[in-house]
């Protein structure tokens, strides 16, 4: 399956259900800047603004590993050795330093909580290491349930910031955004193993209906761009909250 111009098409389905995960990231993060400005008060640490919160990072890093797979299949196709893995290394240290970027912005925008290890350096990372786990199927489901599990089971306290990334932060740590290797990168890699089973050699394996889904376009597009949309929407919904209501950021002079 190939675009006009000779390149490997885009599945809709993937852009698309990324693209609900976008929605659902600006909804959710909307909710929480009122809450931490003390606008509105949600309840988002817990009940169903968590659930949602879960949901979202659950959602958007089973898409990356689908996505992996599928750029991994493609790459063989061109890329060997030495090259395939510097596709990998290159681009996950590309969305590694973003990640540091967004750690340097909340130590000086929200001290308190700042972003050590969030979403986009578990993936930076992720797609660094990738080789090392792209090559198997049933392997990853393993895997990625085990991490889960351990996720699931482990205290999350009592640990030292050396492993905070692991997923044993120290006692009083705290974070807008933590997502460590455990259970995270166990989520990724079950996408891993669905992008094998659902797009084996980078083609769609099954038949799909090009159905007129109700703002199809316009959500494939969010899902296209979700890398640059989880750059700045942030600062456009704090732009629009001190807009609206006229609220100080926390911390700054009265």
């Amino acid at each position: 399956m190939e675009n006009v111009k000779g390149q490997p098409a885009r599945f809709w389905e993937v852009d698309f259900i990324r693209g609900i995960a976008v929605i659902m990231m600006i909804c959710f993060h909307l909710v929480f800047d009122l809450a931490y400005l003390d606008i509105f008060d949600a309840g988002v640490y817990s009940g169903p603004w968590r659930f949602v919160a879960i949901c979202t990072v659950s959602l958007f890093l089973f898409i990356a590993g689908i996505s992996l797979s599928i750029s991994s299949a493609r790459a063989k196709g061109t890329l060997h050795g030495s090259a395939y893995v510097l596709k990998f290394v290159k681009r996950g240290a590309g969305i590694f330093a973003l990640g540091l970027l967004i750690t340097l912005a909340t130590f000086l925008l929200v001290p308190d909580a700042p972003v050590i290890f969030g979403i986009l350096h578990l993936i930076g990372i992720s797609i660094i290491i990738a080789p090392l786990f792209l090559p198997y199927r049933w392997a990853n489901l393993v895997g990625g349930f085990l991490l889960v599990t351990a996720g699931a089971v482990m205290p999350v306290t009592g640990g030292t910031m050396y492993l905070l990334w692991l997923g044993f932060p120290p006692d009083g740590f705290s974070s807008i955004d933590y997502t460590p290797v455990i259970p995270w990168l166990g989520v990724l890699l079950i996408g891993v193993f669905a992008g094998k089973t659902l797009y084996p050699g980078g083609r769609r394996r099954f038949e799909i209906p090009d159905v007129s889904l109700p703002l199809r376009g316009g959500i494939s597009l969010l899902g296209r761009h979700s890398l640059a949309i989880y750059l700045v929407h942030q600062p456009v919904i704090l732009l629009l909250i001190f807009i609206i209501w006229s609220v100080p950021f926390p911390g700054a002079p009265s």
